[in-house]
């Protein structure tokens, strides 16, 4: 449900929370994304940083600057201001990853998984392919890389993105692993309730996994000119869009990336309309898939 108005509650003794809703909606990220820009551009009292998720907002502020109940008068009261405006417009770019579906690296960590901890458990793509009521995992991942991806937000380690697919079409669903694994390779793309993520390094998960990407979203030695000014890729309001390649096409990017020659293909930003968006997605067919 959407709330008739943001709830404010504490988190800690210098953070406020601020909840629009509990569904994973473009519509709510989008309030989300705005409320926290113009926060920044209002400069108000006491706000050191914002963190937009899905359909909440993380303040960072100063209580020696700012009560919290002055700064939840004020969010409220700059809420109800962009809530009146109409449409909603953000500035979004659109990068298109090469990934390899059904790959051998995922494969593998999925059969460590179950040698080592789960034996019953299933592999993950046909875990996710009867869940979600699909023919096979060939659709799987027709429809996975179906749509653009719409990054919420970032998050667990730093530079994750959380992507919701924009073609509601697309909508998946999964549960996480329990226990979680103990490895997955970075560049892993899985998914957890309707968010898909990447794994930016090595390192223990709890998504169902079923792809891999070449393209780095974190990178500490910052070999790619586009981590020139910081570690990470990508950032909320960006689109991704995966593009099914080979293992073949896989390892040539991943060595161009390694010697710092390959060229991402990112499209600039552009002006995403909440607007336009709700008229294109209430015209689909919902009960056709790809």
């Amino acid at each position: 449900m959407v709330y008739e108005e943001p709830r404010c509650s504490p988190g800690g003794d210098r953070f406020m929370l601020i909840e629009f809703g509990d569904e994973l909606t473009l519509e709510l990220n989008f309030f989300s994304q705005s409320l926290a820009r113009a926060t920044l551009e209002q400069k108000i009292t006491g706000v050191i940083e914002t963190a937009p998720c899905f359909s909440s907002l993380l303040l960072h502020y100063e209580p020696d600057d700012v009560s919290f109940f002055d700064l939840q008068r004020e969010m409220l009261r700059l809420a109800e201001s962009i809530s009146e405006a109409g449409d909603v417009e953000v500035d979004s770019r659109l990068l298109y990853f090469p990934a390899v579906y059904l790959d051998p690296w995922t494969a593998a960590a999925m059969a460590e998984y179950r040698e080592k901890i789960n034996p019953a458990k299933d592999p993950d793509p046909e875990f996710i392919t009867e869940l979600n009521g699909l023919d096979n995992v060939n659709q799987f991942v027709r429809v996975h890389s179906g749509t653009e991806y719409w990054c919420a937000a970032l998050g667990f380690w730093p530079g994750t993105p959380f992507l919701m697919p924009l073609d509601p079409r697309c909508k998946l669903t999964a549960p996480k692993y329990n226990p979680p694994r103990t490895f997955t390779p970075r560049g892993t793309i899985g998914m957890g309730g309707g968010s898909t993520a990447i794994y930016p390094v090595d390192g223990p998960g709890g998504y169902q996994i079923f792809a891999r990407t070449p393209i780095p979203i974190w990178d500490a030695e910052q070999r790619l000119p586009e981590f020139a000014d910081q570690l990470w890729l990508l950032q909320p309001t960006d689109r991704i869009k995966f593009i099914p390649c080979s293992v073949q096409e896989f390892e040539e990017i991943e060595r161009k990336v390694e010697e710092g020659s390959y060229t991402m293909n990112i499209t600039g930003y552009q002006k995403v309309s909440l607007n336009r968006y709700k008229i294109w997605a209430d015209g689909l067919d919902l009960s056709s898939r790809f």
